[in-house]
């Protein structure tokens, strides 16, 4: 592999030499193991170690352990990586789109110009596309340049998309010549905008679109490029890079259709200096409501009889500070549906979002949707089948229940409401509050959660029947007890406490590929799934500004209010600062007895530094007892079968609340089923 002299070396993680090699990640970790000449790490750390690539490439040809031949577009990305800046690569990313798909006069037009070793790069990468599937070539470092940076950069799912793009085609029976996205990203709805109105019409379709980052500006318009959708010269292509709410790069737009996933909890948006703009047809947006004047921004945006859809927060559907645009938009009979997604749909996937359909004056949707009336759809329910994970969404559900209902063959979990019966004092248009649950629904919910009820049962009688079998030892001999803070000066354990986090890279929601768990404070079990980057996760183990867990390291919360222990079988975890980590040495100490007799509630007391609602536990001050290593692993076996006992108890007190929930919710609509 060539590479420009005094430039970093190219390194690669455990996932990419999994990656490279055609395995899984756990056995690249047990090659470390078995072989002595595996390569040493070149950077990185302990937890999330980087090795160099061509000593890995030339490891595993002569130890024979490429399962397939070795993709040169995986050879490729650690050379991406290396350039070690957002920019520059996501530019030579765009820039490979547009050359590739013939755009005449491609050049760079934002961020900061290549150099010599990243224009070498683009023409490397040319020539291996030239040699396999060119869309290919740039859909798998679009992608691994998005996975890599996903902390920085929100992007809708392709399935949203496409649910978007159809619920506007059956919104927008006419012809559609312009398509607008005001905050456009990587293009994401725009291509779907251009599948769903078909290609071979694309020479009729213009694109415009505005994001705040310049880059992705690049790369949507690259997308076009690649998926056939933008003439050669771009000339029915107009993306531009500004701040749409208070530069709008396109006033005059007249769009046919808007699909658009404005960004969402923004409190600096333009409000003071706004005041006054136009586009308030309904009232100035209060600043805690920036998502209303994306929402005005659409409706001022579109053509007579167009139709905007958007992805929106399920709180601006009922907060109090928009009532008043909300209600001018039903009054107006602008807002025509309001669909509630379920959790995981997009980004935040712990939420579930809402997708407003607006039409501009004149606009007539299919399957009687009517200026007087809201439908309100809610798919929060839809079954999930067996062969989909757990966590994720069924899209073919979701798309086929909103399109039946939009078309008006299917009523299923949903409902249209009298405009007037919404205009109330809070104006609610959440859709759970006014969808009634449909039976078959409630009894899929049911079955389900019989289900779970009946497994954590069998689990906690099994942790019964082991537990039951101990018996108290006779006699009152008192056994000597031993501080942390000794064990610490006796080299038994290391206490690591936990630290402040990197608020803008933490993210929310299910964990992707090369993402370290984030613990912030009790409970220890059931937190909001917290996730940062390996890479952030790896400089800051390196520089010492973050705290990161081993296996088996006992974590403990450290406020006496809400004071908990585990033993981390899931590390690495990053610890914000209300954790501390103790890590045993094996050879004297069990971590597993450690956590079972710190928790005792006579360590809380004896450790308490106040009695302040804040009073945080001196870790030090905790004891336990001083025993033999052989007897510490006996007690610690126990304690083993004590969390699972205390697990499963929580479990079913969960489950057993929502059975009793969904048993009166039948009960109540006298569609309780027969035994």
């Amino acid at each position: 592999m060539s590479t420009t002299a005094g430039s970093p070396p190219v390194v690669v993680t455990l996932a990419e030499i999994a990656r490279i090699a055609g395995v899984g990640r756990a056995a690249v970790s047990n090659w470390r193991r078995r072989y002595d000449n595996f390569p040493s790490p070149v950077s990185g750390t302990d937890t999330s170690p980087q090795f160099s690539l061509p000593e890995v490439e030339e490891w595993l040809r002569r130890e024979n352990k490429l399962r397939t031949a070795l993709n040169p577009l995986d050879r490729l990305w650690p050379e991406y990586e290396a350039l070690g800046d957002r920019e520059t690569t996501g530019l030579l990313v765009a820039q490979l789109g547009l050359r590739q798909s013939g755009v005449e006069g491609s050049k760079q037009a934002a961020g900061p110009v290549l150099d010599q070793r990243a224009a070498l790069l683009l023409e490397r990468t040319l020539d291996l596309a030239a040699q396999n599937e060119e869309q290919r070539t740039f859909d798998l470092l679009l992608e691994r340049w998005l996975r890599t940076h996903v902390r920085q950069i929100t992007t809708t799912p392709v399935q949203l998309a496409g649910l978007m793009a159809q619920a506007a085609a059956m919104n927008h029976p006419g012809p559609v010549r312009t398509v607008l996205d005001p905050a456009c990203g990587v293009g994401t709805l725009l291509v779907a905008a251009g599948r769903q109105w078909g290609a071979d019409d694309a020479a009729g379709l213009h694109f415009l679109g505005q994001d705040s980052d310049a880059v992705l500006v690049e790369l949507a318009k690259a997308r076009l490029a690649v998926d056939r959708f933008a003439e050669r010269d771009l000339s029915n292509v107009s993306l531009a890079a500004g701040d749409t709410l208070r530069a709008d790069a396109h006033p005059a737009a007249q769009a046919d259709v808007i699909l658009s996933n404005p960004p969402s909890n923004e409190r600096d948006w333009g409000h003071a200096e706004l005041a006054t703009d136009p586009r308030w047809v309904y009232g100035q947006p209060p600043r805690t409501e920036p998502e209303l004047a994306w929402v005005q921004h659409a409706v001022a945006a579109l053509a007579p009889g167009g139709v905007a859809v958007l992805v929106l927060p399920p709180a601006v559907a009922a907060r109090r500070a928009g009532r008043r645009i909300r209600a001018g938009l039903l009054r107006s009979g602008v807002l025509r549906a309001v669909i509630a997604l379920p959790p995981g749909a997009a980004p935040p996937y712990g939420v579930g979002l809402h997708l407003w359909i607006l039409c501009a004056d004149g606009a007539v949707g299919r399957g009687g949707m009517d200026r007087a009336e809201l439908t309100l759809v809610d798919t929060t329910h839809v079954a999930r089948p067996v062969t989909v994970n757990k966590g994720s969404v069924d899209w073919p559900a979701v798309t086929t229940q909103v399109m039946e209902v939009l078309s008006g063959t299917s009523t299923q979990g949903s409902v249209s409401v009298p405009v007037v019966d919404l205009l109330d004092e809070q104006v609610d248009l959440t859709p759970a509050r006014r969808v009634p649950r449909t039976r078959a629904a409630t009894i899929v919910d049911l079955q389900r959660l019989w289900t779970r009820f009946h497994a954590h049962m069998r689990e906690l009688r099994d942790a019964a029947d082991a537990l039951s079998a101990y018996v108290p030892a006779d006699g009152d001999e008192t056994v000597p007890l031993i501080s942390v803070g000794e064990l610490e000066r006796a080299g038994a354990l290391e206490i690591r406490s936990g630290q402040g986090l990197p608020e803008s890279l933490v993210r929310r929601g299910e964990r992707q590929e090369d993402e370290t768990r984030v613990l912030t404070g009790a409970p220890l079990s059931g937190q909001a799934q917290l996730w940062l980057p390996a890479s952030a996760v790896a400089a800051g183990e390196q520089d010492g500004s973050l705290t990161v867990t081993a296996p088996q390291d006992v974590i403990v919360s450290v406020l006496a209010r809400a004071f908990d222990l585990r033993v981390d079988t899931d590390a690495p975890s990053v610890l914000g600062p209300q954790l501390v980590a103790l890590r045993a040495n094996p050879a004297v100490l069990d971590p597993w007895f450690l956590s079972g007799c710190l928790r005792a509630p006579a360590n809380v007391h004896r450790a308490g530094t106040h009695a302040s609602t804040t009073s945080r536990i001196d870790v030090r001050r905790l004891h336990i007892p001083r025993l033999s290593l052989e007897e510490q692993r006996r007690y610690g076996e126990i304690y083993r079968k004590i969390t699972v006992f205390e697990r499963e108890l929580t479990d079913m007190k969960g489950v057993g609340g929502e059975l009793s929930r969904a048993l009166g919710d039948l009960l109540a609509a006298g569609q309780l089923p027969r035994a």
